[in-house]
């Protein structure tokens, strides 16, 4: 007997980022990845700032979003630089942002610097949305806890676990976490590990609205499998 599923597969490939951003990554590749969001009807692609052109010239007329990356992958530009990066590329497609906190002050109780510079990010965003990367690997379960306040606070509209690119990534305790730490208004995103179809499931069971991922295709195609399509 077939299984079943309480999410449809519109709304599983709605949670996805669809991830092009390793930096080895050619243009073939980038085009080749905005084709699998189109064919899929994911939420988005988050692609490296020097793609966001070319996203956005091959998703054009589609209903798949164009993010990109701030401060990527360590968090440790300076605020100015961080809200050129917004700017730049808004200006040049882009309709999301994934931002990386400054762990070091994070890490060094510079509670009212990480805020600061999350609302300067979310203020040269504006009216696009920002989801806050706070890299989890290096975090205790307390700093989670009040980077999250800290998100909030600033007007954040993600809290995301990780960029993928530390020891580790998601894991459903953390997005169990982050989703207790902020209010309904707040989404989470998970990231990193998101690498099988029951992960991405779980995570979405868990409270997650958006996932960064590779194996975009797999899992779909690994979806509509188990579960079909009909009710898309």
């Amino acid at each position: 007997m077939p299984e079943t599923s309480k999410y449809t597969l519109r709304q599983v490939a709605k949670t996805i980022d669809h991830a092009l951003l390793r930096p080895e990554m050619t243009q073939a590749e980038v085009i080749a990845g905005c084709a699998v969001a189109k064919k899929f009807d994911v939420a988005s692609v988050c692609c490296k700032p020097a793609d966001i052109s070319l996203c956005a010239r091959e998703l054009a007329g589609s209903d798949v979003l164009v993010g990109t990356v701030v401060g990527f992958p360590h968090g440790g530009s300076t605020t100015a630089t961080k809200v050129f990066e917004t700017k730049d590329a808004i200006a040049n497609g882009a309709v999301e942002i994934d931002m990386v906190i400054n762990i070091g002050w994070m890490k060094s109780g510079l509670y009212q610097e990480v805020q600061d510079e999350i609302a300067a990010v979310v203020q040269a965003a504006s009216p696009h949305h920002v989801k806050v990367i706070l890299e989890n690997a290096y975090l205790t379960k307390e700093e989670i806890v009040k980077a999250c306040a800290l998100v909030e606070a600033a007007g954040g509209h993600y809290v995301k676990t990780s960029t993928g690119f530390a020891p580790t990534g998601a894991t459903l305790d953390d997005v169990k976490l982050m989703r207790a730490s902020v209010s309904p208004s707040v989404h989470v995103k998970s990231a990193g590990g998101v690498k099988t179809l029951d992960a991405l499931l779980a995570f979405m069971d868990a409270g997650v609205t958006r996932s960064g991922a590779s194996g975009t295709q797999a899992m779909l195609e690994e979806f509509v499998a188990r579960f079909g399509s009909a009710s898309q």
